[in-house]
């Protein structure tokens, strides 16, 4: 049994894989492959994609998805080994896992950090203990990382670009009035390193730099694909030469918790937004986010309507790519 938490223990072959499927699923969508399958999704965060394109991708392929919502529709959930139950909690997820793998094929969960101590957050504990507890595999729908998303973008990339080797790919940070979960940064880090893109971190100040544990491993996976990882505070000469921009706002680590001490400096950086300036400093660069997306806020109107923004693209692969994780998870084997 394999789960899919992270694509770090994923090689680019396997991965590769995966996009191949998903670009056959892309022209075939609908089959019966999973029929009589069921799939738990668990949800302890909004979603409009995530939630919407699992919840079709098991139907097309025939089996059936039932959405979970803690605290909402279902019981809250505890956590921590060893806890004293006697708080809002009404079940723990030892007990929760293993029921649901019981009853389901598979299980998929979304679980944000909880913003307060990073120290804590960044364990993954909530996806950690699904994956420990589950008699079944377990996919990441986001918590700290994005894996699906990563997918969505490559797939995106490699349909514009072919084979991404060696194209410049900026991971940009951009002004949000709320400091936002890194996942999707940490993401778009890995599998551009990994697929073996000349990767530039562009952020306001080493405060906003993502957690060192991506950044070693993408400096890992990029000397294994012969890609590069830079991190760079000019705006300018990372925009220069650029294939691919990537926008994507982030709190600052050192003030995970303290938010309204980061805001007054965050504040500062309002012209971090993508806008038609920066993108003409490339030759003819695309553009993307994972949406959703405020616009002249992060992105000018022109850039993102723009026939070089492939965010719709992006986001359409969301459904494709998870079926293809559904299939390699779930499919019988030869």
């Amino acid at each position: 049994m394999r789960h899919f938490l992270t694509t770090e223990n994923w090689s680019r072959t396997e991965l590769e894989a995966l996009l191949d499927d998903a670009r056959r699923l892309k022209r075939t969508p609908r089959s019966r492959d999973l029929e009589g399958r069921s799939i738990a999704l668990v949800f302890f965060n909004p979603s409009l994609r995530t939630r919407t394109s699992f919840e079709i991708g098991a139907a097309d392929l025939g089996a059936h998805a039932v959405v979970l919502e803690p605290g909402r529709g279902a019981w809250p959930i505890a956590f921590e080994p060893g806890v004293v139950m006697d708080g809002e909690e009404e079940e723990h997820v030892t007990e929760v896992a293993r029921v649901l793998s019981r009853y389901a094929d598979l299980i998929a969960v979304r679980a944000f950090p909880k913003f307060r101590d990073w120290s804590v957050d960044r364990e993954d504990r909530v996806i950690k203990a699904f994956a420990a507890h589950a008699t079944v595999p377990v996919i990441n729908m986001e918590t700290i990382t994005h894996p699906c998303q990563e997918l969505a973008l490559m797939l995106a990339i490699q349909e514009r670009l072919g084979a991404p080797d060696k194209k410049r790919f900026v991971l940009t940070w951009t002004y949000h009035p709320k400091p936002l979960n890194t996942a999707v940064a940490n993401s778009a880090l890995l599998i551009a390193t990994k697929f073996g893109m000349d990767v530039t971190l562009l952020c306001p100040t080493p405060e906003y730099v993502l957690d060192a544990r991506y950044l070693e491993a993408g400096r890992a996976a990029a000397a294994a694909s012969g890609g590069s990882l830079t991190v760079s505070h000019d705006i300018e000469a990372s925009y220069r030469g650029a294939d691919v921009v990537y926008a994507k706002s982030w709190g600052a680590l050192p003030y995970f918790g303290r938010w309204e001490e980061e805001l007054p400096i965050r504040q500062q950086y309002r012209h971090f937004m993508v806008d038609e300036a920066k993108m003409a400093l490339t030759p003819n660069a695309l553009f993307s986010h994972c949406l959703p997306v405020r616009r002249n806020v992060k992105v000018t109107d022109g850039v993102l309507d723009s026939p070089a923004s492939m965010a719709i693209d992006e986001a359409e692969n969301r459904l494709h790519v998870q079926k293809a994780i559904l299939l390699a998870l779930l499919a019988p084997q030869p």
